[in-house]
């Protein structure tokens, strides 16, 4: 049984993957919103979003959408991805990045991922362009940033467009420079398990300003801005709410408290489960800065049928957890891929529970749980 609050199931206390941080400012501007009643897609929150998140990403422009999904499929039909076109992702990934390129009508084709960082394997990339490449998708997978400066090069060598999907990865930094303003644009997601949240939504953010504009008319259903109802293009109804940009007004001025308590987190974890060798945590490249979205854990050997046996020994301790996601080519629909590591890796790999309020004592007792649901499933030694 879940327990949204993480207090208690039955006898015990129940600990959910994530939930969100909302405080009394969130409350506040939400009525704001409710009472100036503009509640739909027009408002001043809206507005103020899309400017806030922009800064915070160090772009120019931003154009708040529905939800991460939209941002993605609405990002690629502004740089003109469709039928006949491929696009190249990271295989390991949530599924929305491969389904957007197949609702743009362009075929995902799916690269390797490097051990170190889960992200996209730059050397993996040049062997799969073609003449039908349109555009790389690079995912900043589980907070930590995939090597944008190797993937730039390639897409400038070859004429290519990237997108990053950073809808993991609100605040994370290569060297100084936050994910978002490295591509020619990128998007995050504000699910209410993200870093940053407004229940649902998404953002495109990038310096091109024509690029925006385009992503701005193709979210509003193609409506001419100069001739009311009139619509020269295919478009999509993807406009946030005022009442969602009012939570992300709010969870902006708590960005740096939000952003720094998951790090906290897992900086927790990491010493806590330090007793077991065959654990591996997230991977803190010295280039990057990750933002921790979700704690990462990797147990050595581990196959998908015994993982899931943990993921439920687990839960019957009070303790939920969710398995890295599958390779996107193992999905019937999609096609096939070589990516031995991706494959490998997905299936030794789970995600414990992270989210700003929980205590040391809590972290350290999920840490204890985990380790002997380890041992007596005989998964490590």
């Amino acid at each position: 049984m879940r327990n949204f609050k993480g207090t208690t199931v039955g006898s015990e206390k129940f600990y959910p993957v994530s939930r969100p941080s909302l405080s009394s400012l969130e409350e506040e501007y939400v009525v704001d919103a409710v009472r100036s009643g503009w509640v739909s897609s027009l408002g001043a929150y809206v507005d103020r979003f899309e400017e806030e998140f922009s800064k915070f990403c160090n772009v120019e422009h931003g154009v708040a959408v529905s939800n991460g999904t939209a941002a993605l499929h609405v990002s690629l039909r502004a740089i003109g991805v469709g039928p006949g076109d491929e696009v190249i992702v990271p295989d390991l990934s949530f599924i929305a990045t491969a389904n957007a390129v197949c609702m743009a009508g362009a075929t995902p084709v799916f690269c390797d991922v490097e051990a170190e960082t889960l992200c996209m394997d730059p050397n993996g990339v040049d062997q799969l362009i073609t003449s039908r490449t349109k555009a790389i998708i690079p995912v900043h997978l589980y907070g930590h940033p995939a090597p944008m400066s190797q993937i730039m090069d390639i897409a400038r060598k070859n004429n290519l467009l990237v997108i990053e999907d950073a809808a993991e990865a609100h605040g994370a930094r290569i060297g100084d420079d936050p994910v978002g303003s490295f591509g020619d644009c990128a998007v995050f997601s504000f699910y209410g398990n993200k870093n940053l949240t407004t229940g649902e939504g998404g953002i495109i953010v990038s310096n091109d300003k024509n690029l925006i504009e385009k992503c701005r008319l193709l979210r509003d259903h193609s409506m001419s801005a100069n001739r009311r109802y009139w619509h020269e293009e295919l478009g999509y109804n993807y406009r946030m709410t005022n009442v969602q940009a009012a939570i992300g007004c709010a969870q902006m001025a708590r960005a740096d408290l939000l952003t720094s308590k998951r790090k906290d987190i897992f900086l927790r974890y990491n010493t806590q489960l330090a007793p077991l060798p065959e654990l591996t945590l997230n991977r803190q490249s010295s280039w990057a800065t990750s933002a921790v979205w979700l704690t990462c854990v990797e147990v050595a050997g581990l196959e998908e049928t015994k993982r899931d046996e943990l993921i439920q020994h687990l839960r019957q301790h009070g303790i939920d957890t969710r398995p890295y996601f599958y390779p996107m080519s193992r999905m019937p629909y999609l096609p096939d891929a070589d990516t031995p590591v991706a494959h490998e890796i997905s299936q030794s790999g789970l995600n414990l529970p992270t989210y700003v309020d929980l205590t040391d004592a809590e972290t350290e007792l999920i840490s204890a749980q985990f380790i002997e649901s380890c041992r007596a499933l005989k998964l490590v030694g």
